[in-house]
């Protein structure tokens, strides 16, 4: 099992930011998260949050081995011929270290706040889903053209290819039906929000689109979140259940308890899972 951790990239100054991102890579987590959001989801009033690519790319500076990524990157914010030149800039600055993980977005507040598009849900899903085709395409070939109803592209190339070949892991997270039929047709890895048991059952669901797809359901990574706000043996019984459900990663939440809580995690459990 995969672990990564989630750095809470809100209401934080930079230097605790970079902090947070530092312990993890110095403790063996797999990848740190942040969020792709220009304002604080939770809380009251105003607070720091830095922009989510910029971010990765001093990052990619900072940091070694671990790797990096957005969970999940709002497709209404960015054209995505930019979001791929932004994914090779990261991929690079990293030397090969990007999660590039993709979602339709749903933050409305910050949507109308800022000034971003914010279509109806099913328009969001089909230009989700014309975003996806561009940005791989991108990223693998030379020369793109595309007509789409959203996006239209006329014989586009970007320099350079990134680190990763073909490209970054892509990473798509999805729940209903037709985000999950996307992630069935160009995912490397599919994350979403549940439990075990209800997430067993949309992963099965994913398994069958898949099939139709004419892919291997095996091919995508399933990943989903872990909290570490609960008592270490049902944190241990969590990932036991995550493992006998077939998912390959978690997320750990940054715990409301603190620092502390984190690094007694650190101490006591995360060893135990990298050598299971």
């Amino acid at each position: 099992m995969r672990i990564g951790l989630d750095v809470a990239q809100q209401r934080l100054e930079w230097d605790e930011l970079v902090s947070r991102v530092r312990l993890a890579e110095d403790a063996g987590f797999d990848g740190v998260w942040g969020f792709d959001h220009f304002q604080p989801m939770y809380g009251e009033g105003p607070g720091p949050c830095f922009e989510g690519y910029t971010t990765l790319a001093a990052l990619a500076s900072l940091t070694e081995r671990v790797r990096l990524g957005l969970l999940v990157t709002g497709m209404t914010y960015r054209h995505p011929s930019l979001l791929a030149a932004e994914a090779v800039t990261v991929d690079h600055a990293s030397h090969g270290r990007l999660e590039l993980a993709l979602g339709a977005a749903w933050f409305e507040g910050e949507h109308r706040a800022l000034g971003f598009e914010f279509p109806p849900a099913g328009d969001r899903v089909s230009r989700f889903e014309e975003a996806v085709q561009v940005v791989d395409a991108l990223l693998t070939t030379d020369g793109v053209s595309f007509d789409g109803r959203h996006f239209r592209l006329a014989n586009a190339t970007l320099r350079p290819r990134p680190v990763q070949q073909p490209r970054p892991p892509l990473w798509i997270g999805a729940h209903g039906e037709r985000m999950l039929g996307i992630a069935a047709r160009f995912a490397d890895a599919w994350h979403s929000f549940g439990d075990v048991e209800h997430l067993s059952r949309v992963s099965a669901r994913l398994d069958g689109l898949a099939e139709r797809a004419g892919r291997d359901p095996a091919a995508i990574l399933r990943a989903a979140s872990l909290s570490l706000s609960q008592s270490w043996d049902d944190v241990r019984r969590a990932v036991d259940a995550w493992t006998a459900a077939g998912f390959g990663y978690l997320v750990a939440g940054w715990p409301s308890e603190g620092r502390g809580r984190l690094e007694e995690f650190v101490e006591r459990v995360l060893p135990e899972i990298a050598a299971s």
